[in-house]
Parts: structure tokens; C-alpha cells; sequence
């Protein structure tokens, strides 16, 4: 029976790990790999002074290991920049994600906000009702107006007088002045003139006058 149909497959497989544990992990290797360059660098450093002072029979074969060195580190070298590249992506992607998320998140809260202004529209708002109110305001307001401007008439002061009426007092107080000014110099203006209560003087004036 098992050679006809086989046995089932049995699957071990872990899950797959998230984004974040892969480009940590990714960072850990770049970093193992740095420590390796920089060993490496160390070496080349080394063949370069020895390179500076050696023999010529000497020269050739420190510069064969040290070009040995160099293609070890352009090797790792290519391996960092290829994880680097790698964590990026997967840093990309996770960002992605988090932002879909949060759009998800934003999508669904802005449903239920339409949802429930929708339902408070439909329940506590009539737009017929906040017309009348509106109209209501508009004639209260009115009215106002109205009360302030009949609180602020002056009673007393007449308001029918016209450019006519007022020409004609102006000429009537001009009238006035002229007549004023016609009139016997006032008491005050004699008080410096002398008093003749016996008319003497004026007597002999007269004789005076008749002997010429």
C-alpha cells in the first residue's frame, strides 16, 4: 500500500522568520564579516612595510601573499555589500508592511467615523430642523434691531426739520442782531459820561451862543 500510493509527506519545516530577525541576523553577519577585513587590513599593512624594505629575491614572494590577502578581502568585501543589500531590502519591506498596516488601521477607523456621523445625521440632525432654527435666528435677530433702534430715538429732538427751516431761523436771528444794535447804548457803556441834574451849564451855553 505505501508503494502504491507513498507515504505522506512529513513536513518539519520552521516557520519562517520575521523580517525584523532576518536583518538582524543579516546586520550580525556584515558585522562578522568587518572583522574579518579589517584583520585582513592589518596584514596588508604588514606586507607593506616589509614590501618597502625587502630584497629583490625577497620582494616577489611577499608581494604574491600579499595579492593572495587582497582577493581574500575584495571576496569578503562583495559578501558584506551583497548582505547589506539584502538587509535593506527586507528593512524596505518591513517598512511597507508597517505602513500598509497603519493605512489598514487609518481606512478602518475613517469607516467607523462615517459610520457614526451618518447615524448622529440621521438621528439628531434634521436639516429641515436646523433650516427653521436658521430662519428662526435670522427673524429673532431682526427683531433685535429693531428694539435697539426704537430704545435709542431721541424723543425731544424734532425730526422733521428741513434746509428751509433752517434758512429762515438763520435770517430771523440776523434780524434780531440788527435790532439789538440799533437800540440806546446800554448803562454800562454811560458810566465814564458827567450828570447835569440842574442844567446850568447847558444855560450858559445858550447864552453864549446868543451874544454872538
Amino acid at each position: 500500500m505505501n508503494r502504491l500510493f507513498g507515504k505522506k509527506k512529513q513536513t518539519n519545516a520552521k516557520p519562517a522568520p520575521s523580517l525584523d530577525e532576518a536583518s538582524s541576523n543579516l546586520g550580525k553577519r556584515t558585522s562578522h564579516i568587518d572583522n574579518k577585513i579589517a584583520v585582513l587590513d592589518k596584514e596588508l599593512n604588514g606586507y607593506k612595510k616589509k614590501l618597502q624594505t625587502a630584497n629583490p629575491s625577497v620582494k616577489r614572494n611577499l608581494q604574491k601573499r600579499a595579492m593572495d590577502v587582497l582577493k581574500r578581502k575584495k571576496m569578503y568585501e562583495n559578501q558584506r555589500d551583497t548582505l547589506m543589500g539584502q538587509q535593506f531590502n527586507m528593512d524596505q519591506a518591513s517598512f511597507g508592511i508597517e505602513s500598509a498596516k497603519g493605512t489598514v488601521e487609518s481606512v478602518a477607523a475613517m469607516k467607523a467615523a462615517n459610520v457614526e456621523l451618518k447615524a448622529a445625521i440621521r438621528k439628531d440632525l434634521n436639516i429641515d430642523d436646523v433650516d427653521d432654527l436658521a430662519d428662526d435666528m435670522e427673524e429673532l435677530m431682526y427683531e433685535m434691531d429693531e428694539i435697539n433702534n426704537a430704545m435709542g430715538r431721541n424723543f425731544t429732538t424734532p425730526e422733521d426739520v428741513t434746509e428751509a427751516d433752517l434758512e429762515a431761523e438763520l435770517d430771523m436771528l440776523e434780524d434780531e442782531l440788527e435790532e439789538e444794535v440799533g437800540e440806546e447804548t446800554p448803562s454800562y457803556l454811560q458810566e465814564g459820561l458827567p450828570e447835569n441834574p440842574t442844567g446850568a451849564p447847558l444855560q450858559k451855553e445858550e447864552a453864549a451862543l446868543a451874544g454872538l
